[in-house]
Parts: C-alpha cells; structure tokens; sequence
C-alpha cells in the first residue's frame, strides 16, 4: 500500500469526526431560539465560519462553507485518485455557485461565492459570466456538459444529472448513492413539479437510471423501472408526498454506508469517501437543526429527519 494512502486514510477518519452527530443536532433543535442554537455552533466543529447574530440563512450557508472546507483539507491529504473523488463528490458546491450567479445575472443578489479552490471543475470560467447565455457557453465547454437551455432551472437541473454521473463513476458505493439521488431529483421533478424534462438535460442521469425514468406513467411505475440501488430509495413511494420521506431514507443510507466505509480496515478510497458520506449527512442535519429552532420546533419534525 502507497504510503500516500496510509497517510490519507488516517487523517481523514480523523477529520470524519468534525461534526455534531445526531445527538449534538438534536440538542441544537431544541435550542430556545436561533440565536442561542448559532452560540451553540459557534463552539462546535462549525465554528470556522459560522458567526454569531446571523440570520438563518447565513449560518445554514457558513454551515455549507464548513463542510466545503473540511472537504478542501480531505482533498489535499489524498494522493491523486482520492483527491479527485473529493473533488467529484463535492460538486454541489459549484453548483450552488452557478443557482446564485444566475439569480444574480436576473438582478438578485449574490451572496459570497464558496470557495471551491482545487475542487473546481468550471469556476474560475464561470465566474466571470454576465449572462445566462455565457454561463452555458462555459458549461458546454466543460465537464459539466451542456445543460440544453439557458433558464436558471434548466441550468441547475442539467449539472445536477451531470454531478450524478461523476458521483457514480467514483466507486461501486458511490453509484449507489448518486443513483438514488437523481432518481429522487428527476421524480421530483416529474411527478411533484409536473415539467417536462428536456432529454439533453437529463442525458447522464438516462444513462446512470436507463429510459424508465421518462417514460414511466406513475411514480411506482417509475420505480419498477429502475436499476436496483435507485429502486430501493423510491420503495414505498405512491405520490409525490411521499418523496420527502424517501430522501430522508436516502440520506441516512449515505450516512450508514459511509460509516461501513470508515469502519473498513483498508487505506485506501474507503475511507476518505466515508469521510464526505458522514460529513456531508452532519451538515445536512444540522441545517436542519438550525430551521427547527428558528421555527420553535415542532421536534417531531427534526425526529423524523434525522
């Protein structure tokens, strides 16, 4: 074993244990206001970015800013293969870049752009774009492919089938998750939203899902037809009200299998994967977390996601 892999594996189940948990999110929920639950995050593995007095939306995103960090660090422990698959994993940040830039372009404000450093893929490029048309231009020209339009949704849905398709190619793991995700995206989209889905758009996501996913009539049908990781995360699911409860599945299966990845005895890709899989799922909790205590609870809503 390359002693670069020896050296990743060991810092990153290190850096998988900045984060709350599921206990330390539910603490937080049951805060007595935002301001005190933002307190609790300013001394907590969350505090690099999280600042105390800020609106919800800014703390979920300093919260996001976090991660991406964490991620960052992962990254440049890894030789090149795992280097990359933490760049793979991590591009939602750049996506979420993109939703803003193209509000902004609309005459929205544009909060702070993540600071994505080496796990850009089109960034840098995209930065600097003025209009929805040359934000396509750059994505066409880059791995991220063409997303078909140039609307905001259109833009957003075609990076996230995109983003998919890298995830899966990362490990066996990996496919499984990225499959059930899409899967939960495109049925969402569908069968809650009712658009239509432009084929160029969601071209990686038919590859990794096969053709069901446009075709099928229902979301069971939807279901029936789909590989057996995506179908496993649409079980159950009769209606569109069903598919909150299908992400929330979802999210812990990532969680689980990433812990079975740190748990594993191999250096290797195993464990910095299983470090994004935890990471990701605590950040995604404590968001959360942090919308309960600003709403006042309920807690039944908080139990039932994490």
């Amino acid at each position: 074993m390359p002693a670069g892999w020896v050296a990743g594996s060991v810092r990153a189940r290190a850096l998988a244990r900045r984060r709350l948990g599921r206990a330390g999110a539910r603490a937080l929920a049951t805060s007595d206001s935002l301001g005190a639950a933002i307190e609790t995050l300013v001394t907590s593995p969350y505090g690099r970015d999280v600042r105390a007095g800020s609106s919800l939306a800014d703390a979920q995103r300093a919260v996001g800013a976090t991660l991406l960090w964490h991620l960052r660090v992962l990254a440049g422990w890894q030789p090149a293969e795992g280097s990359q698959a933490v760049r793979a994993l991590a591009g939602w940040f750049e996506i979420a870049n993109v939703d803003d830039l193209l509000r902004a372009v609309s005459g929205a404000g544009q909060p702070e752009p993540y600071r994505l450093g080496r796990l850009a893929v089109a960034w840098p490029r995209l930065a600097g774009a003025t209009s929805a048309e040359q934000v396509r231009r750059v994505l066409r020209a880059s791995a991220w492919g063409d997303p078909g339009a140039e609307t905001p949704w259109q833009v957003g849905l075609g990076m996230r089938c995109a983003w998919a398709e890298r995830v899966a190619e990362v490990s066996d793991t990996t496919r499984r998750w990225a499959a059930g995700g899409v899967a939960l995206l495109l049925a969402r989209e569908r069968f809650g939203s009712g658009r239509p889905l432009d084929e160029r758009a969601v071209a990686p996501a038919v590859r990794l899902l096969g053709p069901g996913v446009l075709t099928a009539a229902s979301l069971p049908e939807a279901a029936a037809l789909l590989p057996a990781a995506a179908r496993e995360t649409l079980a159950g699911v009769t209606s569109s009200e069903d598919l909150w409860a299908a992400e929330v599945r979802w999210w812990a299966g990532v969680e689980r299998g990433g812990f079975g990845l740190l748990r594993g005895p191999r250096f290797g890709l195993d464990a910095p994967v299983g470090t994004v899989a935890v990471l990701t799922a605590d950040a995604w909790r404590v968001a959360a977390a942090l919308e309960v205590a600003a709403r006042g609870g309920p807690m039944e809503v908080f139990d039932a996601l994490a």
